[in-house]
């Protein structure tokens, strides 16, 4: 890589690096709670609760409105007294199971659940395979019509 280049890359990536990182959605001083701990326990509440209508996004990260309106309802569930747990359970209920950054592990999440493993086993399984019938191809020797194509390939290269 010319000096140049290297220079414009290692002056442009961490600008690259800022501008793509997720913004963070910091909350105006009417979504601060005035108690530090209810505070701090909302604020991780907004980190376990996704966004319904972001992609993959939790409603601490999101802006859209409807993330304004359940983090709302997290604060308010916190100053009538609700845990964590109760917290989740109600919007569970309304949002349903998609609303969990991390589902429950039970029957109809179990496959999300194990499916990296299934993967990293079965490509582990398959990179077997396919390492083992590229050892035995390359082990075969060549037969006499190969043999005779390599001979007049290194003859050819040899006059070039």
């Amino acid at each position: 890589m010319r000096p140049m280049a290297r220079l414009l890359l290692l002056t442009m990536l961490p600008l690259l690096l800022l501008s793509a990182s997720p913004a963070m959605a910091t909350p105006g001083p009417d979504e601060r709670m005035a108690d530090e701990a209810l505070e701090v326990r909302a604020r991780a509440l907004y980190r376990s609760l996704r966004c319904v209508v972001c992609q993959s996004q939790s409603i601490d990260e999101s802006n859209a409105p409807l993330a304004l309106d359940m983090r709302a309802v997290v604060r308010e569930r916190l100053l009538a007294g609700d845990s964590d747990v109760e917290v989740r359970a109600w919007l569970r209920s309304d949002y349903g199971e998609y609303v969990l950054m991390m589902p429950p592990v039970q029957g109809n999440t179990l496959f999300l659940w194990l499916f990296p493993v299934i993967a990293l086993v079965g490509g582990g399984i398959l990179l077997v395979f396919f390492v083992r019938s590229q050892s035995a191809r390359a082990a075969q020797p060549l037969d006499m019509n190969e043999e005779a194509e390599l001979a007049r390939l290194r003859d050819e290269e040899a006059q070039s």
